[in-house]
């Protein structure tokens, strides 16, 4: 049977296609999750393909405060509120002075599905209907009501303020086919909201939290990616260039089509540089490219690159190049996935830059999660035939130890690059550390930053504390040999 879209972005995804006809979903969560925002979505969605939708409430906010509430969203349209989504009060079928008082209740809800045939019908709040009975005749009424409604097309949603142990035990639990849990969940600096799916009968869903916002659009739901299945690689091969000068000779050519590439280095040493000669070489040879940057903006890191001689500007108006900029609101993972996920479906991108892999981790603030995460990004890199250039901070004093959420080892390719003690000078040193399945140079080579951008130089010999000591250092060999009569 076609399943009913619930017209969110994003949540169809999550449920595996839908809402199955006929089935019973209860939409669980706080005051202030999103419940009746949801709810109220999901019937304009559908009578916006003129499908009827009836919305009842029992001992939630007065219409009037309700409508109000709904004109500031992008999916109201008041000429649907009426002859296609119905708002019903309930106040009158369950009266505490009547027997039996949900019998009315239910032989109304199954009386109107039955002649009107809508496709949602909407209970907001099915947990108040507590206060008017007890826990016998409320299991009979929905056990009834449930029942009855399952031999038509009908979607019963139930909306409550459930606490966990609630959906644990709660009638509406067992009977219901599916349950969404919604949830806001402080963190600093931005808040959370996320849903999940607890139970989906007879469909496959996608498990775990997906984050959700809620904007003058109504709901958008960001799937999880570690519950995606990227596919297989893309079949691409050979080498593409780095474009920058002594580095791709000490990699066996270039940076392997469709891997994953990690550049870790303290803070100025140039890693930024390197994304943007990454991209800019990619679109000299006419390829788009995508650049995902956490702190410089798009204006910034055109004119970054201007200043080397590079014209981003150009490519960026004619969309061969997308920056994507991730302000403080959006440094979230799951909305952070769905962007790059949107530049990879358009086609054709074939270089991604991301800068940087700390942001990131800082974002996720699930350190549990991030290497899958992490895996699951770069598996859609490759499935999309993209090559991926990542960068992560690493210590500026020290040794250079893992970066933050320790996943170097699910990239192909490892550079380091760092500052060295040049007798009373700073300079810059750089070496591969790791291909995987190539051959590549394994000495530490100097590097200079210039007027033209970054170009390596030649290896550095006689360097100390390459793995251990607290800075590099370059000596004579005299200063390295061992003192007479010591």
């Amino acid at each position: 049977m076609k399943k009913i879209p619930t017209g969110v972005p994003g949540l169809d995804v999550v449920l595996g296609g839908g809402l199955e006809p006929g089935s019973v979903m209860v939409l669980a969560g706080a005051p202030g999750t999103g419940k009746t925002t949801l709810a109220q979505q999901i019937c304009f969605a559908a009578a916006v393909t003129g499908r009827r939708a009836v919305y009842y409430t029992t001992l939630s906010e007065p219409h009037s405060k309700m409508v109000r509430h709904l004109a500031s969203f992008d999916f109201y349209d008041p000429r649907l509120l009426g002859p296609l989504v119905e708002h019903i009060h309930l106040g009158d079928f369950i009266r505490s002075d009547r027997p039996g008082r949900m019998e009315p209740m239910v032989e109304e809800i199954v009386r109107k599905t039955m002649d009107e045939k809508p496709s949602i019908v909407v209970i907001d709040s099915s947990k108040a209907l507590r206060d008017f009975t007890g826990e016998r005749e409320l299991r009979m009424a929905f056990y009834d009501l449930t029942s009855r409604l399952a031999h038509t097309d009908t979607v019963l949603l139930l909306l409550g303020e459930y606490t966990a142990d609630e959906m644990e035990s709660g009638v509406e639990f067992s009977l219901a086919d599916g349950i969404i849990q919604l949830a806001y969940e402080p963190r600093e600096p931005i808040d959370r909201r996320w849903a999940r799916v607890r139970k989906m009968r007879g469909t496959h869903h996608l498990e775990g939290k997906h984050t959700f916002r809620i904007t003058s659009s109504g709901f958008e739901v960001f799937p999880r990616i570690e519950t995606h299945d990227p596919g297989a690689a893309a079949d691409v091969t050979g080498r593409i260039g780095s474009g920058i000068p002594g580095l791709d000779p000490l990699m066996g050519g270039g940076i392997g089509s469709g891997e994953a590439t990690v550049v870790l280095g303290p803070s100025g040493v140039g890693k930024t540089i390197f994304g943007l000669k990454f991209v800019a070489e990619g679109l000299v040879a006419g390829e788009r490219c995508l650049y995902v940057t956490f702190q410089d903006t798009a204006d910034q890191l055109i004119t970054m690159a201007a200043g080397f001689g590079w014209d981003l500007a150009s490519a960026r108006d004619t969309g061969q190049l997308v920056v994507h900029h991730v302000p403080l609101g959006e440094l979230d993972l799951d909305l952070l996935t769905s962007r790059i996920t949107a530049e990879l479906g358009a086609g054709s991108i074939r270089r991604v830059v991301i800068d940087s892999l700390a942001e990131m981790v800082f974002a996720a603030r699930e350190s549990e999660r991030f290497p899958a995460y992490a895996r699951s990004l770069t598996g859609l890199v490759r499935a999309a035939g993209a090559t991926l250039v990542i960068t992560s901070e690493t210590t500026t004093l020290g040794p250079s130890p893992e970066p933050v959420g320790g996943v170097t080892f699910l990239f192909h390719n490892l550079i380091l690059m760092r500052y060295i003690e040049q007798h009373s000078a700073t300079g810059r040193a750089l070496n591969i550390v790791k291909m995987r399945n190539s051959d590549h140079n394994k000495d530490v080579h100097q590097f200079d930053i210039d007027k033209d951008g970054l170009t390596v130089g030649p290896a550095l010999e006689g360097v100390t504390g390459v793995l251990g000591w607290s800075a590099l250092r370059c000596q004579d060999a005299q200063e390295l040999a061992p003192v007479v009569g010591s």
